[in-house]
């Protein structure tokens, strides 16, 4: 994985300058490069102005950095309930009809909006999507994850029940597919390189959703 840069604030003299949220930024590149496992304090304390000292000064240790960047991902992954929230409510709309609120158009939503959210926090969602349960802290990231997982798979048999999606297709399967196409971001997606968000977004729900419209094969 390509290393991304964190640019340290100014402090005086010209000395890099670090509060909780700069030290967190440093921990998550470390922590996504090495894995969490292999992290130990002496790599973010190899950055100029740093130390151990300092960032015990913020931090009681890994442990509470890995909770804090756990906790900015699930933050993300609740912005994806809001939306399937929101989804939810367009049904008992008096337009509950309409094309705009068929569970297919509303799973279209919410996949783009997918990728605008873990392009927003992509150090963040990349840490979440990597995470192996090996405690507490991962183990309730990874709960969350699978609510997730739940909530999007019931939408997806919702739409396969209307016609909107190919039958010969599982739901759950379907969305797992779906999610693990828009999660691989993570391992090509640089903002920094000029291509904007509403690219890949717009790519991948036309290319996804073409498919699952599609025919099965004879």
């Amino acid at each position: 994985m390509t290393r991304t840069p964190v640019q340290s604030p100014a402090g005086r003299h010209g000395r890099p300058a670090y509060d909780r949220a700069s030290l967190l930024e440093i921990a998550v590149v470390d922590f996504n490069e090495r894995g969490y496992d292999g992290t130990g304090m002496e790599e973010p304390a190899r950055r100029p102005g740093l130390s151990k000292s300092s960032i015990y000064h913020h931090v009681s240790g890994k442990e509470e950095l890995l909770e804090l960047a756990v906790n900015r991902a699930l933050d993300a992954l609740d912005a994806l309930f809001a939306v399937l929230d929101e989804e939810e409510k367009r049904t008992r709309d008096p337009d509950g009809g309409s094309p705009e609120t068929t569970a297919t158009a509303r799973m279209q939503r919410v996949v783009h909006r997918g990728v605008e959210v873990l392009a927003a926090e992509l150090p963040y969602v990349t840490l979440l999507l990597r995470l192996h349960g090996n405690s507490e802290v991962e183990q309730r990231a990874l709960a969350r994850r699978r609510e997730f997982d739940h909530r999007v798979a019931e939408l997806m048999t919702r739409a396969a029940a209307e016609g909107g999606k190919r039958a010969d297709i599982d739901p759950h399967l379907a969305s797992r597919l779906l999610f693990g196409t828009v999660n691989s971001l993570v391992e090509w997606y640089r903002p920094d390189r000029g291509l904007t968000v509403e690219t890949p977004a717009d790519a991948l729900t036309t290319i996804l959703f073409d498919g699952l419209h599609g025919r099965a094969a004879r």
